[in-house]
């Protein structure tokens, strides 16, 4: 639970949607406009005018002052950009078949690598079963996807195929796509519009989120005056190697599992059978530890000044750990739970604030941040916990913070932006100066009461 959360977790995507959908009514100033599509954009150095087109054949125009495109692989904000979707489309398509009331019942995830019928059955969180079995040149779809024909399929799993109760069915293609660029101007790409790849490592939505955490804090903080536009490019310089990087290991993913020569997968076969025997790869394989992390070596952050050594085992650049925390008023509950999704300067021992001069202090604040002191639990002091603080005291309920800092040779004071990632790493003496530079990196201005025309 490095990151508060299991470091693998099943979800019903369509259930993802509906919560995130509904947390949207939070937001009095957001409109949402379904039965239109877009027809074309155009921009300039002042926002962006769309012109959309509603079922009924209505024409409508809307000007905003940027434009994400998170519209899917066809995307229409990706071509009329005229930005190039560079990669492959694999030959081998598959069939997915999602069950209610799980009829197998068993939890986790299993592959069955048999050459005559690569398959994987998934279990689902709300009784729902997945099974994805490989579709071969020579079958016919339309056969395949009958009654006759997925029960065919059903029967390599189920013993009664015909009392399963079939959500749906469809056959995929696998995709390994990447957008040559994420932005142009004030319009940027996101999610399967930027990147398409194989689900074997069920990374594709995943990937969407990440690009719209990278997004979000960027485009308000120009919004709002507290950045330039220049903070944008960034998006591309973090995000684009990762998903590059997720691409890669879904390809590789799936020519381990699915190979259909039977002297490869019993090649294969005997490899996975005699590393599951170790039970720290097992542990390793099951958790998906494997999996690249996203790391940022250049665009919102200040890159550890240090030896090449000291750099490669930086935070600086990489998710924050989020452990659990002691509130003043004896309330333990997550970082973020406390922090809110805000820039937030924390610091092991201190108050960051007693090290930052006036300036350094009114631009933090102008950058809506939350100054954290972390405290061992048995000097956490009863006073009044008041969540809208801009400084605050937490304790350390688990102990790993004061573990964590302690492996840190570069300082006991950390930058996290809004994302959770740690954008610089100082000791407490330095933490005026590295503000600056951090501010300059994030094209942030930096001077008492500062803000950008929005």
């Amino acid at each position: 639970v490095e990151f508060g959360w299991p470091r693998r977790n099943a979800f019903i995507q369509p259930l993802v949607d509906q919560i995130l959908y509904k947390g949207l009514e939070r937001f009095k100033h957001v409109e949402i406009r379904f039965g239109k599509s877009l027809e074309s954009f155009e921009q300039d150095e002042d926002g962006v005018r769309l012109e959309l087109e509603s079922e009924d054949g209505s024409k409508s125009v809307v000007e905003t002052s940027y434009l994400v495109g998170c519209d899917g692989g066809r995307s229409t904000v990706r071509k009329l950009l005229n930005i190039e979707f560079v990669g492959v489309t694999d030959s081998t398509k598959w069939i997915v078949i999602d069950l209610h009331d799980d009829p197998l019942g068993v939890p986790n995830s299993y592959f069955h690598c048999v050459p005559s019928r690569p398959f994987v059955s998934i279990a689902l969180p709300h009784g729902l079963r997945r099974l994805e079995f490989m579709v071969f040149e020579h079958e016919n779809e339309d056969e395949l996807c009958s009654e006759s024909g997925i029960q065919g399929l059903l029967s390599l799993v189920l013993p009664h195929p015909e009392q399963a109760s079939v959500m749906r069915s469809r056959v995929y293609t696998h995709h390994a796509r990447l957008a040559a660029s994420f932005r142009k101007g004030r319009a940027l790409i996101a999610g399967d519009a930027a990147h398409l790849m194989p689900v074997w490592q069920g990374q594709g939505y995943n990937s969407g989120i990440r690009d719209a955490n990278n997004i979000a804090w960027k485009l308000a903080a120009v919004i709002k005056g507290q950045a330039t536009p220049d903070l944008l490019g960034t998006y591309e310089d973090e995000r684009r190697s990762h998903a590059a990087a997720m691409i890669s290991i879904s390809q590789l993913a799936g020519k381990i599992f699915s190979p259909t020569n039977r002297f490869v997968a019993a090649a294969r076969n005997f490899i996975a059978l005699a590393l599951n025997m170790i039970p720290p790869v097992k542990r390793y394989v099951v958790q998906m530890r494997f999996k690249p992390m996203p790391q940022y070596t250049k665009g919102a952050i200040l890159p550890t000044k240090a030896g090449a050594k000291e750099a490669g085992n930086s935070p600086v650049g990489r998710l924050f750990i989020q452990p659990k925390v002691q509130r003043s008023d004896g309330v333990v509950t997550l970082l973020d739970d406390v922090i809110g999704p805000e820039f937030a300067v924390i610091a092991w021992g201190v108050n960051p604030a007693v090290y930052m001069d006036a300036e350094t202090l009114s631009f933090w604040k102008g950058m809506n941040a939350r100054l954290v002191e972390v405290r061992p639990t048995v000097q956490m002091e009863a006073e009044p916990f008041d969540p809208d603080a801009s400084e605050m005291t937490i304790g350390d309920a688990e102990g790993r913070f004061h573990d964590w800092f302690s492996s840190q040779s570069a300082g006991s004071v950390i930058v996290m932006r809004p994302d959770r990632f740690v954008a610089a790493i100082v000791m407490p003496q330095q933490v005026c100066e590295t503000s600056r530079e951090l501010a300059s990196a994030m094209h942030a201005p930096y001077r008492a009461g500062a803000a950008v025309a929005a």
